[in-house]
């Protein structure tokens, strides 16, 4: 009998290809499902070849776990490209408080919270584009992320587009980052573990930022990086941000492309219970330095969706915490994100 499931493929922006009849292959009891959970990073969008939209997300999020709410975090979805490139995110804020009002009376608060793009370089110009962000969202604008994720490599890439180099260690970062600051508004970083030490200095130069480390700060497992020498430079530099209290850490993200874990090559797709033992050096690292209060467990989704399903991931999460306390367990689950991200449970 011919297989019905595609081979594992990427898509055109880098993310591996959801295969649905492929994660289906295995499923679990849920863990805790009376647990409350804020998913503090997902994406919405509509690509020519992944749609991921608010029934796509609603469908996952309705697996099983108590999923509460959710946080949105730009991903350069539905621009307004009648605009200025600085002002064609606003219609990204624009499109995804329509997706939040949708959800306003769905078991899940999708969008609850809203991080968007203002290119925190632009000097004088961001506190006005900010007003606006703010302005559209209707008390959801929670944030700013810019596109930071970068490495010289030609093969390590997590993005639709490649950014150059910059912009963390530009003096006009920072400044964008003051005025972020001043108007109560946090900055999310997605960055790989090499650019650690430029997430430091930013986070050094401008304490009065909530800065969020997205995604484990992005220990690659790629070519031409070893694991066990990314391990030990990784280590040190999210022992060293974890010494800056302004800097809070995203725990998940493992299982994009550049994570290297290959778990969408397998005939079948991972157990919770694999994904935990994989994911347990990085996880519980990140716990030790920072601390429950300042982690959060986020699904990624759907770019994690190409290696695991939603129920999976969150049974993985439960797993790795088993040995928190109960304190500890609501913080990394919900009471980081909610007080961060500024949510009710």
């Amino acid at each position: 009998m011919v297989s019905m499931i595609p081979p594992p493929s990427m898509t055109a922006s880098r993310h591996i290809a959801i295969r649905e009849a492929w994660l289906a292959q295995h499923a679990e009891a849920i863990l805790e499902p009376d647990l409350p959970i804020i998913d503090p990073h997902h994406h919405i969008w509509d690509h020519a070849d992944q749609r991921y939209l608010l029934p796509e997300f609603l469908a996952d999020a309705g697996t099983g776990h108590d999923i509460r709410a959710s946080v949105f975090i730009q991903c350069s979805s539905q621009y307004d490209m009648t605009e200025p490139p600085e002002r064609r995110p606003l219609g990204e804020t624009r499109f995804m408080t329509r997706v939040a009002e949708a959800a306003e009376t769905a078991t899940t608060r999708a969008c609850a919270g809203i991080v968007g793009l203002v290119d925190l370089t632009l000097g004088d110009r961001v506190v006005p584009l900010l007003e606006e962000h703010v302005a559209i969202a209707g008390g959801r604008f929670r944030g700013v992320r810019n596109r930071t994720a970068w490495d010289a490599a030609p093969n390590i890439r997590s993005n639709l587009e490649s950014p150059p180099p910059g912009p963390l260690p530009l003096p006009a970062f920072r400044e964008g980052a003051r005025r972020l600051a001043a108007m109560g508004l946090t900055l999310d970083v997605w960055a790989y573990h090499p650019q650690l030490a430029q997430v430091l200095a930013v986070a050094r130069a401008v304490p009065e930022v909530t800065l969020i480390v997205n995604h484990c700060g992005g220990p690659i497992g790629l070519s031409p990086y070893r694991r066990a020498d990314v391990f030990a430079a990784w280590r040190a530099s999210v022992t060293a941000l974890a010494g800056c209290p302004n800097v809070m850490m995203k725990l998940g993200g493992l299982a994009m492309d550049v994570g290297g874990y290959a778990f969408h090559q397998q005939p079948m797709p991972p157990s919770s219970i694999i994904l935990a033992e994989a994911w347990r050096p990085a996880i519980e690292t990140c716990i030790e330095a920072f601390g429950a209060e300042r982690c959060m467990f986020e699904s990624n989704f759907p770019v994690d969706k190409g290696m695991c399903s939603y129920p999976v991931l969150w049974n993985a999460f439960k797993r790795l915490a088993t040995a928190a306390s109960a304190s500890e367990r609501t913080a990394l689950f919900s009471g980081t994100a909610a007080r961060v991200y500024r949510l009710s449970v």
